[in-house]
């Protein structure tokens, strides 16, 4: 089954909790702390796979954890760092944070995109002790993983993707000129999903060709099957309209039907109007005269490359796709010149986000992320306390809650936390 949007929710490991540990050894009454780090959390992190062109592994699993880092050790040990978990999805498929809307990554590219990173390890006891504290007491909590609710929409990286009515020829092509087997028949919508085949041009060179299953007028706006798949047009470099010039139908306006198509395709997305097509009469070996002729003038008149072939005969089709492959030579692109234009910085820190507000006197603040803090400091020590201060300032809440007039004496509550205010 082809499936080309899912839902999924990741989380990374969370970071293990620095230990409090003091050596003990006979004949050694002062050893001092030795309370281990925590281990990092496992990342979550996405491959492309060329080797997968469906997201429809993720029906049945949705749910993607990795492994928390173990925690800190007495005798100076660390914990463990957590397994990072490795998703591998089709190249092409864009990553978006259902939230905010906003795109996490696209993976166009082989190298590995951290998209959830694990928590950092809490800091041991021993790393605490200093000039003037020799015996710390207390250790430091690992980082919460990132967690997040996310969408996977596959866009098919293709070089040229084939345009036209149902029943224009498309899969047949595409069986002709590659390895792929589409489903192929005379009736209409045989094509049900997308179908990506290679072609090789010369002996070190070749491209990939995408069938797009046949559209209809009123595609853009949801009718039969196109709309689905039109987004899948967006990325190809070059676009191959077909156009069935045989005598199955001779009252069939081809004219009619390629304009059909073209606008269907600029009402989805007006950006494809830019992309260079080339027009293709099918099915030659049955050929209509009248329609033929039609076609021939219409692409002089538009100024656009033309060509005859039959996927059926093996007519004409050497010398499409040696200029397919010249073409796209002269085509760059441009889309994934760029590394960067596809993978997008948060521009939050998530180990930053708070809210606050203030209801009934009270300032409540919201940040989740500090929950492992709290849950884990001891609030009757002094030292967990000056520490949490360091957080909470850092974090940049308490410029918030000065920005909100908050007056000593004022009651503050953290995450189910309640303290009082002092300047």
């Amino acid at each position: 089954m082809f499936v080309d949007f899912v839902k999924i929710y990741i989380k990374a490991g969370d970071g293990g909790d620095g230990a409090i540990s003091f050596h003990r050894e006979k004949y050694l009454p002062f050893g001092g702390p030795d309370g281990g780090d925590g281990g990092n959390g496992g990342n979550v992190v996405f491959l492309a796979d060329d080797g997968l062109n469906t997201l429809s592994k993720f029906r049945y699993k949705r749910k993607f954890i990795a492994q928390n880092g173990e925690n800190g050790k007495k005798n100076n040990c660390s914990g463990k760092n957590g397994e990072d978990v490795i998703i591998k999805v089709p190249k092409g498929t864009i990553i978006k944070n259902l939230e905010t809307g906003m795109v996490v990554a696209d993976v166009c590219f082989k190298e590995p995109i951290v998209v959830a990173k694990g928590g950092r390890g809490g800091w041991g006891n021993r790393r605490f002790k200093s000039s003037t504290r020799q015996s710390p007491s207390f250790s430091k909590p690992g980082l919460l993983g990132e967690e997040l609710n996310l969408s996977l929409e596959l866009k098919l990286l293709a070089d040229v993707g084939l345009v036209g009515l149902p029943n224009a020829g498309k899969s047949s092509l595409v069986s002709a000129i590659s390895s792929a087997r589409p489903k192929v028949g005379n009736y209409q919508f045989t094509t049900l999903v997308p179908c990506l085949g290679v072609v090789n041009f010369s002996e070190d060179s070749s491209f990939v060709v995408a069938d797009i299953p046949g559209l209809i007028e009123g595609a853009s706006k949801g009718k039969g099957l196109g709309h689905t798949f039109l987004k899948h047009l967006q990325r190809c470099r070059l676009l191959l309209h077909l156009v069935d010039v045989s005598l199955d139908d001779d009252t069939a306006d081809p004219i009619k039907n390629i304009k059909t198509i073209n606008d269907e395709l600029f009402k989805f997305d007006e950006k494809l109007r830019q992309k260079k097509q080339i027009l293709v009469a099918s099915k030659i070996d049955v050929v209509s005269e009248k329609k033929l002729n039609a076609v021939k003038k219409y692409a002089k008149e538009n100024d656009l490359m033309f060509f005859e072939i039959s996927s059926y005969a093996k007519i004409g089709l050497d010398l499409l796709i040696k200029k397919l492959g010249e073409e796209l030579t002269k085509i760059p692109n441009e889309s994934f010149n760029d590394k960067s234009d596809f993978l997008y910085v948060k521009d939050k820190s998530f180990r930053s986000v708070f809210e606050v507000e203030k209801k009934d006197g009270i300032f409540y603040v919201s940040a989740r992320w500090l929950l492992k803090i709290l849950n884990t400091i001891d609030m009757q020590h002094f030292e967990n306390l000056v520490y949490l201060q360091k957080v909470i300032k850092k974090s940049g809440i308490e410029k918030k809650l000065k920005e909100m007039n908050i007056k000593e004496g004022d009651v503050v509550n953290i995450e189910g936390y309640v303290f009082e205010y002092k300047e």
